[in-house]
């Protein structure tokens, strides 16, 4: 039995714990062979057996472990995107209330403490923090004790409320400690900051993964919401795309986009096939020619019969690759959850060993201390650095690369994009500039140069023609004046024609000039083959007795792409270019570039399945591009890259985008990645290593030598210098250079 492939949109999720959970949970079902929950787009691409799994009940199953799935295919990508703006907009007025209390508890805690009242007062205002705007990390941390599990979600909750409690019974009961000789402190402060602090690093978390549906969205914007289909009695009627079948007559106006896949009945026109091809230049169209979803009509006209509807088109196929490269990807397992997964039961463990040693061997005041050294683990073990160890280091290098050029939408790409050992290109408008343009031109030694030039700008300026566009710009560049032209006309897939001065021009192919039995000079005739070898197009004019002058067209190669390339290779990158261009061009530009390995004629599923075959090879591989043609292969890749000036989709679909379309700016990426890891590592150290020294200070392991047992005050300021420190090592990194 053939399996199926669909992605469904998974709610509940705050980490990659909790993705997961949920993988693990679906894999474990009958009938799932594969299952992959992708915690950065909220989605589980799972592969099945329609006969033996029942997928309805995974609902249910999933429902059952704290998460929710949707199933309901109804339920449409605009009422997804609803639900996931209300929990971003509720995480966003959490955080900001979290903040606003935070401030006045830090002012007490540290210049009011003896006003009157003011454990009560930081009670007061804690207790809504804690209780209200931090609840999340309560559930989240039940959800994982259930399984037997730990992560972030449990560090924050079993530290905030012991200090909570802890500080609520010594608000209470000051008398216990007082008694015995010993302050009453409270921790309010540490708990709600601690609370603000990491709901800010999920809100600023979460703003990065709002635009992950966008470019779906934007992939389905291309399909017209209706169309004009020609009914029986050979008239147009208004449908919806929906009511589209096979083998139905379609029509197609001026600046249309194509609804669905098919083949021209009648008519003709230039379609602007960028979002197939990435090939600047529209792509003519005729009866029998294949027209597809998504495509721009220009100033045509054609009927066409529908051939693939629906899911079969190839617009629909490109956003089901998009989407299952997004999601196929293994959720990235954060090293701050993987360190606090063990971290958490180590701690717990010190914590009752050291009560139970204290109780067993410390006399009179074996509870005291017990207690007292309890509560210093538990505090000195607050995940305030930990929390802050990656964000600090990812917004800093996010500011970094924004003050460059350099925009990065998430962690995992700024993290993995200094390991990528394979970087692919598409030609038009990443190598090359992406704009067709008149590069040289020749003209008859026995011409009126001034006066042909005027000519052939008024005829171009009437021409539907795509490189009509390069020649009117480069003349009128140059100021040339217009002139009056008559009886112009097209002829289809050759070029115009006009009359001037009771003279015929020709302006179009070597083929329209040959088929009237116009003669070339021989100069103009070998200059024509010598720009043929550098892949460029030629544009003929010539009146009815001769060739007049030639003009070379072409997508010039960037000038930062040599030595962008050159550099990559140096720092040990494998180079390889991709274009829907032909073998000429693509052989042609590769060289000009630097690039030895490059593939010809590649279609959007052709780009995938190269960088495919490069990642089964090992390789981890990074693509730029910016084109919608693109935006299957930049899903693919590990790291993927929108080149500056490029469609909007790519820019979504892509992690990183450049703002200029300098491909330097890549190694300069690459170099701002590799800074921003080593901070990040750095920042962990520096989170860690109080807690390393002073966790066993806490469980008071120097009391039978000296008598010194850490008070838990030490143990705040010391959370608190882990912090200054990892805040402190992350700003260095807004001054280095790349």
């Amino acid at each position: 039995m053939k399996t199926i492939k669909k992605t469904f949109p998974v709610t509940g999720m705050t980490c990659a714990s909790c993705a997961r959970s949920v993988e693990n949970t679906l894999k474990g079902q009958r009938g799932i062979k594969s299952a992959a929950v992708n915690y950065a787009n909220a989605s589980a691409l799972i592969e099945y057996d329609p006969a033996e799994a029942n997928i309805a009940r995974l609902k249910d199953t999933v429902q059952s472990i704290g998460y929710g799935i949707i199933i309901d295919e109804t339920v449409s990508t605009e009422d997804i995107e609803s639900i996931n703006l209300k929990a971003y907009r509720r995480l966003v007025i959490n955080t900001t209330l979290a903040i606003i209390l935070s401030i006045p508890l830090v002012a007490i805690a540290m210049l009011g403490m003896h006003l009157p009242y003011s454990n009560y007062i930081m009670w007061a205002l804690a207790t809504p923090v804690i209780g209200l705007f931090g609840k999340q990390f309560y559930i989240g941390a039940w959800k994982q004790a259930k399984h037997f599990s730990a992560n972030m979600d449990t560090l924050v909750a079993l530290s905030t409320s012991i200090a909570y409690v802890f500080s609520v019974f010594n608000t209470i009961y000051p008398q216990y400690w007082t008694s015995r000789g010993l302050e009453a402190p409270v921790y309010f402060e540490a708990s709600a900051v601690v609370i603000a602090f990491i709901l800010l690093g999920k809100m600023l978390e979460d703003k990065a993964k709002t635009n992950t549906s966008s470019a779906i969205k934007k992939l389905m914007g291309l399909q017209p919401k209706s169309v004009f289909r020609i009914n029986t009695a050979g008239d147009e009627e208004i449908v919806l795309m929906a009511d589209i079948q096979v083998s139905d007559i379609i029509a197609v106006k001026p600046g249309d986009k194509i609804a669905v896949d098919g083949i021209i009945v009648t008519g003709s026109s230039y379609v602007d096939e960028s979002m197939i091809s990435g090939e600047a230049i529209a792509v003519e169209k005729r009866t029998g020619s294949k027209v597809f979803a998504g495509t721009i009509n220009q100033k045509g006209s054609f009927q066409f019969r529908a051939e693939k509807v629906g899911a079969e088109t190839l617009l629909a196929q490109i956003i089901k690759k998009v989407q299952e490269a997004q999601g196929s990807k293994a959720p990235v397992q954060k090293l701050a959850d993987k360190i606090a997964g063990i971290f958490v039961p180590v701690v717990i463990v010190i914590a009752i060993a050291c009560f139970i040693l204290w109780m067993t061997l410390g006399g009179a005041n074996g509870l005291t201390h017990g207690l007292l050294s309890v509560v210093t683990i538990l505090v000195i073990a607050c995940p305030c650095a930990l929390g802050l160890a990656t964000p600090t280091a990812i917004i800093v290098g996010v500011g970094k690369g924004a003050e460059n050029g350099i925009l990065v939408k998430d962690a995992e790409s700024l993290e993995t994009l200094h390991k990528i050992n394979a970087i692919v290109f598409d030609k038009t408008g990443t190598i090359t500039e992406g704009m067709p343009e008149v590069v040289d031109i020749a003209w008859d030694s026995n011409t009126d140069k001034e006066q042909l030039s005027s000519i052939l700008y008024s005829m171009e300026l009437q021409s539907e023609h795509p490189l009509a566009g390069a020649v009117t710009s480069f003349f009128k560049e140059l100021q040339i004046a217009k002139v009056t032209v008559n009886s112009f006309s097209s002829i289809t897939g050759s070029g115009v024609t006009a009359l001037y001065d009771r003279k015929i021009y020709f302006a179009g192919s070597k083929k329209l000039i040959e088929s009237m039995g116009i003669p070339t000079p021989e100069a103009l005739s070998t200059k024509a083959a010598e720009w043929a070898t550098q892949s460029n197009t030629i544009i003929w004019l010539a009146d009815q007795f001769s060739a007049l002058a030639a003009i070379a067209i072409a997508d010039k190669i960037k000038l930062s792409s040599h030595g962008a390339v050159k550099q990559l290779q140096s720092m040990g990158v494998e180079v390889y270019m991709l274009t829907g261009d032909n073998e000429r061009t693509a052989y042609t530009i590769a060289a000009e570039a630097g690039i030895t390995q490059y593939k010809a004629e590649a279609s959007p599923n052709d780009k995938s399945e190269f960088i495919k075959a490069l990642q089964a090879q090992g390789k981890i591989v990074g693509m730029a591009g910016d084109g919608i043609n693109d935006s299957q292969a930049l899903a693919q890749a590990d790291v993927s890259i929108a080149m500056g000036r490029g469609t909007d989709i790519a820019m979504d679909v892509a992690k990183i985008t450049l703002m200029s379309s300098d491909l330097k700016q890549i190694p300069r990426a690459m170099v701002l990645s590799k800074k921003t890891v080593k901070t990040i590592k750095q920042n962990l150290f520096w989170a860690f290593i109080y807690n390393i020294i002073a966790i066993p200070l806490a469980a008071g392991i120097s009391y039978p030598i000296n008598g010194f047992l850490l008070n838990p005050m030490i143990a705040g300021a010391a959370m608190a210098l882990s912090s200054v420190s990892v805040v402190s090592n992350s700003l260095r990194l807004k001054w280095s250079k790349l």
